[in-house]
């Protein structure tokens, strides 16, 4: 059995770690407000940004199609994986998720004869991944969370991808982050921004097809709005993703908090009753000898 300076260090040491877990997850709970009310005001603009490229793509011949709808060609040898972590731990499965998903289908893609790259968004996915992918990793953005802005995650993160795109570095982006649904529940998500994919465009017809009678006309032509839309397309996802991980790693921190909180209000309570039962024996055992002592001097 402990003894009881043990027990009492013991129990220092898990109330002062209650009181850690208590004090991140009142901070996480603050930021989850503001990163839930951003996550949620972008869906519309990503969502309507994606009808409209699918709506215009469909009036564009794949002749004079630009490579981000398009693409390079018929063959995918090379593929660029972009995901989402945390620049921290201490979120449950928020980050393990990820990566476990990424590690699968590099795995996959690599068994197809398909090249992967990575893109790391979060120090915590570039911790794990450069051990097993470390030649494989293009680039490491940290810190997005901090400053989290349009203008910052198309310069960061956008416009290099555009520009290796551009370049042949790659034929198709693929991107994957937790969506957040609520602060107990995050989506994995995989979504390709590079280039439109055809279910994507498939959709855009049929959306055209049952829409309005008299087709829309455009004003500069078609291929000059994909050019300017297209990219601007890309980032608007790329942010979308960003403030949906935002708020998700906000969610899960604060519930493994609440749910750290919990376990040690448990083991301190468990803790203060083997305190007592041991501080109770060792007292009766005193007063035991004491009183035996008293009766060998009576004796």
């Amino acid at each position: 059995m402990a003894s009881l300076k043990a027990l009492r260090q013991r129990i220092r040491s898990v109330t002062n770690t209650r009181q850690i877990t208590k004090a991140m997850k009142m901070v996480a709970a603050a930021k989850l407000r503001r990163s839930q009310e951003r996550a949620l005001a972008t869906r519309p603009y990503s969502m309507q940004m994606g009808r409209m490229v699918q709506s215009i793509a469909t009036r564009v011949g794949k002749g004079s199609a630009p490579p981000l709808l398009v693409g390079h060609g018929e063959s995918q040898k090379q593929v660029e994986l972009v995901l989402f972590t945390a620049d921290r731990g201490l979120c449950g499965s928020f980050n393990s998720s990820v990566i476990r998903a990424v590690r699968s289908k590099v795995a996959e893609l690599r068994a197809a004869g398909v090249q992967v790259t990575l893109t790391c968004v979060g120090r915590k996915g570039d911790d794990v991944l450069k051990r097993q992918f470390g030649g494989s990793i293009r680039r490491v953005h940290t810190g997005m969370g901090k400053r989290l802005t349009f203008e910052r995650a198309e310069q960061e993160i956008a416009r290099p991808l555009l520009h290796d795109f551009e370049h042949g570095r790659f034929d198709s982006c693929f991107i994957v982050y937790n969506a957040f649904v609520s602060a107990m529940t995050q989506t994995l998500t995989w979504r390709q921004i590079i280039p439109v994919p055809e279910e994507a465009m498939a959709a855009g017809e049929e959306e055209h097809g049952h829409g309005q009678a008299a087709p829309p006309t455009y004003e500069p032509d078609e291929e000059e709005i994909l050019a300017e839309l297209l990219p601007r397309n890309v980032a608007v996802q790329i942010f979308q993703a960003l403030v949906e991980s935002d708020a998700s790693e906000n969610g899960a921190r604060m519930t493994a908090m609440d749910n750290a909180v919990r376990n040690a209000g448990s083991m301190l309570r468990r803790l203060r009753i083997t305190y007592n039962r041991t501080r109770q024996a060792a007292i009766t055992s005193e007063l035991m000898e004491i009183i035996s002592g008293s009766e060998s001097l009576k004796g």
